[in-house]
This record gives structure tokens, C-alpha cells and sequence, in this order.
């Protein structure tokens, strides 16, 4: 086994730029771009870093790009406390809240939230940080950051083990919603035992990447999806299409003024869960978004919950339609 003398002798210390880029991209195109060069030289600089290792092997071809190896793993760790010392050394403590964050975040998110509450107000965190590269992974399901995948994960639910920092960031409520379309072609919906006479959207349930997400059985024991999607934002189009009724996170809803809530009344309520591999959970940028996204919740609160304006609107509408009946 190589001494740590000769390990330090033989590595090139400016190949650790180069694997922490592709550690924290997975992709060697983007890393190259980030560090301007051609992705051969990220190839040839892992290499040499690897043999400086005694051979180690930091990451294998997966399906989606490059991912670390347990060995990557622990080097991304050690790599990331060298980097904190360097920025603290440089100054990078003091600056922390300034335009001078550098690097690369990567952040993961359910569809709906990614999509519907993150991407509309990220370029606010990004205006603040010019110099911070963003990715954001808004799908169905989820990068684990105890592998490295992602520095920050927004999950649906309190993750068990892994050397995790997990916070509750937020509850959110979802309620039935529908186009006045359909409403003004259907019966009107009194109580929740009328559901399943009407066309139900929702989840492809063997597709369900948490449970958190089967909404439906809430509802009562008949009511079934006809209609089904892995992707809350396929629903939504079909619920605002006029194709049935179907559970909405009131984020989504409530910013569809052609949407009405069905049985007002009828709420579900989930959490939103913000986390952060422990060894990064320090570095600047991370803990910079971890606080903007946590001070966007608070003043996102009322809309995350549903308490919006359009609550009154709903609930007139309801009555409108039930005294039509």
C-alpha cells in the first residue's frame, strides 16, 4: 500500500478540481465546460488521479453519467473539507453571503414542487449569486444526497438513515380540483360519495415513487383513478383540460384561476422534507440556499397551504352549482 508521502508526491493536486466537478455534474461534458476543456481531459485527469491513488476506482459508468464508487465517495468528502479550508483561507467565510459564491449546486426536487414553486423564484437565488452554477432535478423521484447525487434534496418524507442533516422545510395541503368545464357538464358534487360517479385523475398507483403520493385512498375506498399519470403536471393539464377531477397540491391549483376546489372542505395534508449530506452541509453555497429556501417557504406559506383568495371564490362556485341540482 502506497505511503501517504507518496501518495501526496504523485498526485496532482489541480486534478481534484477536476473530480469534484464531475463528482458533483456526473456528466464529463458539463464538467468540462465548467472547468473549459474538452471532456478527454476530464477523462485523462481522473485517470492520473486514480493511479496517484494506488488504483482506486472513483466512479463508474452509470446509466445516467458518472457516479461514485464508495472509495469516490469518501475523496469527494475529504476533497470538500480541503475546499471549505481553502475558502475559509481566502476569505470565502466572509464573503459567504456575497456575489463571490463559486461552484456548482445541485438540487432535487419532486416534479411538482421543482417545477411549480422552486423554478418560479430560482432566479432570484441566482441574481444574488452570479457565479454559482445551478442544476435543478425536478422528476419523478428523487437524487439521494447520502450518495452524493445532489447537495440539497426537497423529499415527501423524513428520510430513516444515511449520514443525513434533514429539517421539515414545510407542510402543504392538496386539494380536488376541477375545470368549471366539466363542472358545468356533470352533476354537482355534494359530498364525497358522489366522487366515484365522475371521472378520477390521478397516479399510476405501481408507479407511485413514495407513498406519500396515494392520495386517492383518503378519499374513500371507491374512488379510483380512470385517469393516470406517473406526473402531477400531466394531471394538472388533464384536470385544467376539463378531463375529470383530480388531487392537486393547492400550489399548483390555486395559480389556475380556470380551476375551482371540489368539496372545499375535503384537505390532505403532507410535508415537505429539506436535505443535506452532512459533510457539505456547510459550504457556502449549499447553506446559502438552504436559508433562501427556507425564508421562500415562510413567505410562501399561505399558498403552499392553500389559504389564498381563491378559497372564497371556490366555495361560492360550490354553492352555485349544488343549488342547481
Amino acid at each position: 500500500m502506497q505511503s501517504k508521502a507518496a501518495i501526496m508526491q504523485a498526485m496532482h493536486w489541480d486534478d481534484l478540481q477536476f473530480f469534484l466537478s464531475l463528482a458533483r455534474t456526473g456528466l464529463l461534458t458539463i464538467a468540462a465546460r465548467q472547468l473549459d476543456v474538452d471532456a478527454t481531459t476530464v477523462g485523462r485527469r481522473i485517470r492520473r488521479l486514480e493511479r496517484s491513488l494506488g488504483g482506486q476506482t472513483l466512479f463508474v459508468q452509470g446509466r445516467d453519467g458518472h457516479v461514485l464508487t464508495e472509495a469516490g465517495r469518501r475523496l469527494l468528502a475529504r476533497v470538500e473539507t480541503i475546499e471549505r479550508e481553502a475558502d475559509a483561507i481566502a476569505g470565502g467565510g466572509d464573503q459567504a453571503d456575497g456575489e463571490d459564491v463559486r461552484g456548482h449546486l445541485r438540487v432535487s426536487a419532486s416534479e411538482g414542487f421543482g417545477t411549480w414553486m422552486v423554478a418560479h423564484h430560482l432566479g432570484e437565488f441566482a441574481g444574488a449569486h452570479p457565479h454559482l452554477s445551478i442544476d435543478l432535478a425536478a422528476n419523478s423521484g428523487f437524487l439521494d444526497p447520502s450518495r452524493r447525487e445532489a447537495d440539497v434534496a426537497i423529499l415527501l418524507a423524513r428520510p430513516q438513515r444515511g449520514p443525513l442533516i434533514t429539517k421539515k422545510l414545510s407542510d402543504y395541503r392538496l386539494c380536488l380540483y376541477a375545470a368549471r368545464a366539466y363542472l358545468d357538464r356533470h352533476p354537482p358534487i355534494a359530498a364525497r360519495g358522489d366522487l366515484p360517479a365522475h371521472r378520477m385523475i390521478g397516479y399510476v398507483p405501481d408507479l407511485l415513487y413514495s407513498p406519500e403520493l396515494n392520495y386517492l385512498d383518503e378519499l374513500g375506498p371507491a374512488v379510483e383513478a380512470r385517469l393516470r399519470s406517473s406526473s402531477i403536471n400531466a394531471q394538472y393539464r388533464m384536470v385544467a383540460a376539463g378531463s375529470g377531477i383530480g388531487v392537486l397540491p393547492c400550489f399548483i391549483g390555486d395559480r389556475d384561476g380556470a380551476l375551482v376546489r371540489v368539496l372545499p372542505e375535503v384537505a390532505i395534508t403532507r410535508s415537505f422534507w429539506l436535505v443535506t449530506h452532512q459533510d457539505s452541509r456547510h459550504l457556502p453555497r449549499t447553506a446559502l440556499f438552504v436559508e433562501w429556501l427556507s425564508a421562500l417557504m415562510l413567505r410562501q406559506r399561505s399558498r403552499l397551504l392553500g389559504e389564498s383568495d381563491g378559497i372564497v371564490a371556490t366555495a361560492t362556485l360550490s354553492s352555485l352549482l349544488q343549488g342547481q341540482a
